[in-house]
């Protein structure tokens, strides 16, 4: 076998030559005659999906992302032309993940800029790119695969104070929570928060990050509506850790249970304005692109919109660090309390990571980093428990985990449908204090976040544990809190 017959297959000169060469050995020594391997390299060539769907690892898997990345397999086909055939992609708790999603992934998956993606255990619906779902692409960047609510992440503090403060000072905390917090779409803070990000260079950039800086200025510390939260609770650690955990946790002791605050939200109406801006400019220069791919139009990062994007994306996701930055020290401030353990990150970002030996641009939309070694949080509901992570580095998943339970009924179905008065009775006797909060953000809303614990057993091991007591959300319009202050109708 020599590079001719390579060649004789269709295949072009370059490196897929080399490649094919080292799959054929490789098929060699399992015992394959050479009309067999030739047979096998003409599969890979007509179907690269399917190659990579049989085998994610070894020569021939490599020979199949070459002849993706070059697209030689679309030849003629123009730039925003879909390929006839999705990359391979795994899902994980497939059986909670709607058909919907499943087709979303796998739109997303034929993008000509894609080079694979997961789909995690709490995956549905979105706007492109389904929630729960992780994008790799090349040399380019997708608005709507990041979403609206750039740089939504989470941030923990753990503080050197027994979870007993929880009953002993409810008042007092439930009191701080209240008056330090401020929820909303809109709303501005009372005027004394502030933060060094203000000052960020990167606002006097374009025309139009200058035309948000008083956004900016006015929302630094507050939190949005829907799913965002702030609250308290108990932090536990487990009873046993190895040396490398106890590393990681310290000052955090084995078998102890702290108080903790845990807070959800983004980059406000700065991410938004970005991400309204961008995907529909997004959506113009990728105008041949029809049905659900207009939803994930790209920017090659070449580009003067691209590499604008890229800056305010980036700049928003500093912007949401330091909104949780300011809720955590405004409260902590306020009980009298350092924190001991703080960890945070990103789950709707775009970031630039080596997978599978190539520099990629990997999408996020509602999903955690999970590398070898990394620190996540995967919060359960308002009434269930959530887990710090570490991450397990799992190639096939893009070194990503859940971001949470995953929603399993819309917020319209979950306002149709669901029992207020059964709800508040619930958190109630479980000793949740919810301040704020709207029907369709009830538990019964999601999916069992043990179930997507389990599903995801092998991306993710929790190293504890973090119990829910106080809770505050926005209460949402005056509509919907009529809607669930009793009964549903039946």
């Amino acid at each position: 076998m020599n590079g001719k017959d390579i060649l004789a297959l269709g295949w072009p000169a370059g490196k897929v030559i080399g490649l094919g060469l080292e799959g054929a050995r490789e098929l060699e020594s399992r015992g394959l005659p050479k009309e067999e391997v030739l047979a096998e390299l003409e599969d890979v060539r007509r179907d690269p999906g399917g190659a990579l769907e049989r085998e994610s690892k070894g020569p021939l898997a490599e020979l199949a992302r070459e002849w993706v990345r070059i697209g030689a397999a679309e030849a003629g086909a123009s730039d925003e032309e879909l390929r006839a055939e999705r990359l391979p992609y795994h899902a994980w708790g497939e059986a909670g993940v709607d058909d919907a999603a499943r087709r979303q992934m796998e739109t997303a998956l034929r993008l000509p800029v894609a080079a694979g993606g997961a789909l995690m255990a709490d995956a549905h619906v979105g706007y492109g790119l389904p929630i729960g779902g992780v994008l790799a692409v090349r040399d380019a960047v997708i608005p709507w695969a990041v979403g609206l609510d750039i740089a939504c992440r989470l941030r923990l503090s753990v503080f050197e104070l027994s979870s007993h403060v929880l009953g002993q000072k409810k008042n007092d905390l439930k009191r701080a929570i209240e008056e330090e917090t401020f929820f909303g779409a809109g709303v501005r803070h009372d005027g004394r928060s502030s933060h060094e990000v203000l000052d960020d260079p990167a606002w006097g950039a374009t025309r139009f990050l200058r035309g948000l800086k008083d956004t900016a200025r006015v929302q630094i510390g507050t939190s949005g509506s829907g799913n965002h939260f702030v609250e308290f609770g108990a932090f536990t650690v487990p009873e046993e850790l190895d040396a490398e955990k106890a590393r990681i946790l310290s000052p955090l002791e084995a078998g102890r249970s702290y108080l903790a605050l845990l807070s959800h939200s983004g980059s406000r109406g700065v991410g938004n304005k970005i991400a309204t801006r961008y995907s529909k400019i997004a959506e113009e220069r990728r105008s041949g692109l029809e049905g659900e791919a207009r939803k994930l139009a790209w920017l090659e990062l070449s580009s003067e919109e691209g590499q604008e994007y890229w800056l305010s994306m980036r700049l928003a996701g500093r912007f949401a660090a330091a909104n949780h930055a300011v809720i955590h020290e405004r409260i902590a401030s306020r009980i009298g309390a350092d924190a001991a353990f703080v960890t945070e990150h990103h789950h709707n970002f775009a970031f630039t990571e080596e997978w599978r030996g190539e520099e990629m641009i990997v999408h996020r939309k509602g999903a955690t980093p999970a590398g070898a070694g990394d620190l996540g949080i995967v919060p359960g509901t308002m009434a269930d428990t959530g887990y710090l992570t570490l991450g397990l580095g799992v190639e096939d998943s893009v070194n990503s985990a859940s971001h949470g339970a995953g929603r399993r009924m819309s917020r319209t179905r979950a306002f149709k449908e669901l029992d207020g008065a059964a709800w508040r009775e619930n958190l109630q006797n479980k000793g949740i204090t919810l301040l704020g909060g709207a029907l369709d953000e009830a538990p019964a809303a999601y999916k069992d976040i043990g179930e997507v614990m389990v599903a995801q057993v092998d991306l993710v091991e929790a190293v504890g544990e973090f119990s829910p007591k106080i809770v505050r959300m926005d209460a949402g319009s005056k509509k919907n809190r009529r809607r669930h202050s009793g009964r549903r109708k039946d």
